[in-house]
């Protein structure tokens, strides 16, 4: 009987492990718990870890060594093809290439609210040359604040916002969401359906911005809901939505999706990501970085903050900030060249 308890033990551990390795496989990577235990993959392959030491200790006992020798086993095939996707995702690089004169570099960065100052900000967009900012959680009075310190560093910023309930004077930042494009880029307008609320994220507002011209990419500061119990299914929605804004054409993606690759798995289309575009970090080497949250080591979080582009855009390198500054998502920023 303990014999026959041990391999459907065995039986049972192989199967959550094989759903924690690739939860895609079996469509559960957006089910509650699944979606929040794979959040960050380096967490996982600790856990596995732990197990195979404690097999390893099992094994002392002659009864338990049959046991858990299979434990053993199964517990470091799952960390090894964990590490394996997480090795292919990229853990980290440190620098962006040169800016070229055609380059774009993109910047998302969840401020908290209040929590990052516009003058750090307005730092980070000039040590890192950014045309575009993504700032979720952030009001169009410290997007003003940042547009004013860009233009007298020469680099003079429109600034665009969505707030979901304007008629709530200081209401929290979570109902806004802010853009910061470079006056080189041209005159953006937000459409009226994001700022409306028509069409947009459920609960936390993002922000469309497309060319008055017609000329340059379609602009998404990204903001979706966090997967709690009591919102996976407007979770779902907000990244059903977010990957309708990215079909064919020119579109760069910014801000925070509440989601990483495995959970994106079903909102990609031809070849995408979410829709069409392509996430920048997994390509640049640092799809593993966690952004969220900043209180722990970025690779022991979850990679929550993308910058994703349509095939008119080749990635050319990423770098996630370490200084969160206060926030509790670290910065993101890469760089865009012209795919032709």
């Amino acid at each position: 009987m303990l014999r026959l308890l041990g391999v459907l033990f065995t039986v049972l551990f192989a199967i959550a492990t094989a759903i924690l390795v690739w939860p895609q496989f079996f469509r559960l990577e957006d089910a509650f718990p699944i979606a929040q235990i794979i959040a960050s993959r380096a967490l996982v392959i600790g856990a596995l870890l732990v197990v195979a030491v404690v097999a390893l200790l099992l094994m002392l006992a002659r009864p338990l060594r049959g046991f858990a020798a299979s434990l053993l086993i199964v517990a470091l095939l799952g960390a090894g093809a964990t590490g394996v996707i997480g090795g292919m995702r990229g853990v980290g690089t440190g620098s962006l290439p040169a800016k070229t004169d055609a380059a774009l570099r993109v910047l998302t960065w969840n401020t908290n609210g209040a929590s990052v100052s516009a003058e750090k900000i307005a730092q980070v967009i000039e040590e890192q040359q950014v045309d575009i900012v993504s700032l979720p959680e952030t009001s169009e009075k410290v997007g003003e604040q940042i547009a004013l310190m860009m233009r007298t560093a020469g680099n003079p910023m429109w600034v665009h916002n969505v707030n979901i309930r304007p008629d709530v004077s200081n209401g929290p930042q979570a109902w806004q969401t802010t853009i910061l494009i470079s006056a080189k880029l041209g005159d953006y307008s937000v459409i009226a359906s994001s700022r409306d609320g028509s069409s947009n994220t459920g609960s936390v507002p993002s922000v469309v911005a497309m060319p008055v011209d017609g000329s340059g990419p379609t602009l998404v500061a990204v903001h979706a809901i966090a997967p709690r119990e009591n919102a996976m299914s407007r979770w779902k929605s907000d990244l059903a939505w977010i990957a309708n804004q990215c079909p064919a054409g020119d579109f760069i993606l910014a801000g925070d999706f509440n989601a990483t690759l495995d959970h994106m798995a079903s909102f990609g289309s031809d070849g995408g990501t979410m829709g069409r575009c392509h996430d920048v970090a997994s390509t640049t080497g640092n799809g593993m970085v966690g952004t969220w949250p900043a209180s722990i080591p970025a690779l022991a979080g979850a990679p929550i903050d993308h910058i994703m582009a349509s095939s008119n855009w080749k990635a050319t390198g990423s770098l996630v900030i370490d200084d969160a500054a206060g926030s509790d998502h670290r910065a993101l920023v890469a760089q865009l060249e012209p795919a032709r």
